[in-house]
């Protein structure tokens, strides 16, 4: 999944938040991602409703904050962020996003990022969209970000430093500092603020690639103006990339997890094991005893893996090396690469979102000469294709038969046929 920001009127951190919820990402996810940051309960409210901008509609997002004068610097801000309970991968680009805003207050203040009080940019609202918008591609299965020419408009803003001209300084500096595109904007006023600045500047590559588009999610501003004010995101898959659900279909279903972050299908919710949406977890390991390769991925099947695997390669220096591949459940994300780290050697672990057709599977139990055996039948479009024994039952009885365990394979490959009429 990749995703492209067409910002027709620029873009904000609740105008990025009302493209994520209008995509499909739901409100009660970003709730609880905001719960997950420890906030005050009373400080915050977010809400979101469907509002007109001119002929088209869109999302707005409302995130209002009580009176907050507290000055906060980068490492207070680090510490909300670490400290909550969501993917490493979105603390790390939340807490990257800040870090950009840092240095462009700091450069143009001429001071130091840690002498930095980051007034507007540090207050609630400015963390509630940052840590929301990064959790919410991630939610969506957004791999890469994509971002049009920023428009940006003329006139004078209020600030914590007094009227400030615009395109406001810190948003110049960030945009620079990405060496972003610009263009005219369609009127006057601030269109781009430093969030959505910093949100682009971090996250965005400024080009137009080629997609198989699948959902827009239109995000509208806080403002009207004489022309539509929102910002178009698009949900889409590279071409020959395997086509994906649309994520704002409900009678495909999908649910947010309990810790409200990630985005799994429905049939989730009653237990059953999710179809077509997985992660794959990899590490390159060279200094590990082999013997503990067993062992770690008897932990890794006890964590919840669907399939571990090894892979010699050849690493730096000519040392021989093995590649760990795991492929999880996207829910258990965070406790298999934590198991990987705590079972293994490994420094790190890289992690790629993954989408795979499944045939259809039934177990049966089918009566041999020699006992019964479970058998599990591939079914494809409706049309039987396969049919497995499973191999510890099989075991089990060739040892109390005295037989090969092929034998008794096989038997169980043929009573399965013959009740099938096949």
């Amino acid at each position: 999944m990749i995703a492209y920001l067409d910002m027709p009127s620029g873009i904000s951190g609740d105008m990025f938040l009302g493209c994520l919820i209008d995509a499909g990402w739901p409100m009660d996810a970003l709730h609880a991602v905001i719960r997950s940051l420890d906030l005050p309960t009373d400080k915050w409210q977010v809400r979101a409703e469907k509002v007109m901008r001119g002929a088209l509609s869109a999302t707005l997002v409302h995130v209002e904050v009580a009176e907050d004068d507290t000055h906060r610097h980068l490492h207070h801000i680090r510490q909300i962020i670490t400290a909550a309970n969501l993917p490493r991968v979105v603390k790390e680009r939340s807490v990257a996003v800040f870090q950009r805003l840092a240095a462009a207050e700091a450069a143009i203040h001429g001071v130091s990022i840690d002498e930095i009080h980051f007034h507007e940019v540090g207050a609630l609202d400015a963390i509630i969209d940052v840590v929301g918008v990064v959790s919410g591609l991630h939610a969506l299965g957004v791999q890469q970000l994509y971002a049009g020419g920023v428009p940006l408009g003329e006139g004078w803003t209020r600030s914590a430093h007094g009227r400030i001209p615009l395109p406001a300084p810190a948003t110049l500096a960030l945009l620079a500092a990405a060496n972003a595109p610009n263009r005219p904007a369609p009127g006057s006023g601030e269109l781009v603020t430093p969030t959505g600045a910093a949100l682009l500047a971090e996250l965005a590559i400024f080009q137009q690639p080629p997609m198989r588009l699948h959902t827009i999610g239109y995000g509208a501003g806080q403002k009207e103006f004489e022309w539509p004010n929102v910002a178009r995101l698009w949900l889409a898959t590279a071409p020959g990339a395997g086509t994906l659900p649309s994520p704002s279909l409900p009678a495909e279903g999908l649910f947010i997890r309990g810790d409200g972050i990630g985005v799994l299908p429905a049939q989730a919710e009653s237990g059953e094991q999710p179809k077509g949406y997985f992660v794959q977890l990899e590490t390159n390991i060279d200094d590990m005893s082999p013997e503990l390769y067993g062992a770690a991925r008897a932990c890794l099947f006890e964590a919840g893996a669907l399939d571990v695997w090894t892979t010699p390669i050849q690493m730096k220096k000519e040392r021989p090396g093995t590649l760990l591949s795991v492929l999880a459940p996207v829910d258990l994300e965070e406790t298999i690469a934590t198991t990987v780290l705590r079972e293994t050697t490994s420094l790190g672990v890289r992690i790629h979102p993954v989408y795979r057709y499944e045939a259809q599977r039934e177990m049966r139990t089918v009566q041999t000469p020699y006992g019964p055996v479970r058998v599990k039948l591939k079914w494809v479009d409706g049309k039987l294709e396969g049919v497995k024994a499973e191999y510890e039952d099989c075991r089990a009885l060739a040892e109390a038969s005295d037989l090969s365990v092929r034998s008794v394979y096989e038997a169980a490959q043929v009573a399965a046929y013959g009740e099938l009429g096949r």
